[in-house]
């Protein structure tokens, strides 16, 4: 982690340790209204991602492998060596990093709405993105997650265009994936519209231990909402086994 980064994060609870990674453009109090109905027995770290929340990001840009890097780093600083962890999005992507280059540290994990490579339908919705063009709607609810100012979600909203230029950051094969020992849940909507359902498909046939949940009529980040209750009750038993 750069000597510059910081991040913010909460830790709470006391047992076994689950890491909670929200997604780009996301912050933790995402994971407020999962927090009361996941297993109680466990501590549970929640970073704001850099440059989200309340944490910085020094550099102009933002890859998924960065964040995996800070979130060791995290980890390392709190001399916590193994550890369970969700991932939603972006958060699934950075745990995917982790996941290939420190096999041994995470036990198990939940990915959802994650993606070994950004399809064509992705880069032409990142590269829509243009933080001239958000509503008073979009601005409002970024300001309640970004404390730090106008500039602070200017630079998310510029590097999730960024993304479509990308083809190094997430560019996962299956003997990538092979390489992860972390149990694995793979949830994932039938109707998400960055990443189609056969993505899904092929991490779960690569990871060795996964297992796979595809979410009917479910679009991206499908556990808000109506299942959410059915997530909270598949992922507490997942972990805690």
């Amino acid at each position: 982690m750069s000597k510059t980064t910081k991040l913010h994060y909460r830790d709470t609870g006391e047992g076994p340790v689950i890491l909670l990674v929200h997604g780009f453009t996301g912050y933790s109090g995402d994971w407020v209204p999962f927090l009361a109905k996941l297993p109680n027995n466990h501590r549970y770290i929640i970073p704001d991602l850099r440059g989200h929340g309340r944490s910085i990001n020094p550099a102009d840009s933002y890859t998924h492998q960065q964040s995996a890097y800070d979130l060791y780093a995290l980890m390392d600083g709190l001399n916590i060596d193994r550890f369970k962890a969700i991932g939603l999005s972006g958060g699934a992507m950075a745990l995917l990093h982790m996941a290939t280059r420190q096999p041994d540290r995470i036990d198990s994990m939940v990915l959802v709405s994650a993606t070994t490579h950004y399809t064509p339908q992705a880069r032409d919705m990142m590269a829509n993105i243009d933080p001239d063009k958000q509503s008073e709607q979009a601005w409002a609810a970024m300001r309640s997650k970004h404390p730090n100012g106008d500039e602070q979600i200017i630079k998310i909203w510029k590097n999730a265009r960024n993304f479509k230029d990308d083809y190094d950051d997430m560019a996962f094969k299956s003997s990538d994936l092979n390489k992860i020992r972390a149990k694995t849940l793979i949830v994932h909507g039938d109707r998400d519209a960055l990443f189609p359902a056969d993505i899904p498909v092929l991490m779960y046939k690569a990871i060795p231990d996964s297992h796979l949940w595809i979410i009917p009529d479910g679009n991206h980040l499908p556990v808000f909402g109506d299942f959410m209750e059915i997530f909270l009750l598949i992922t507490s038993k997942f972990l805690s086994n």
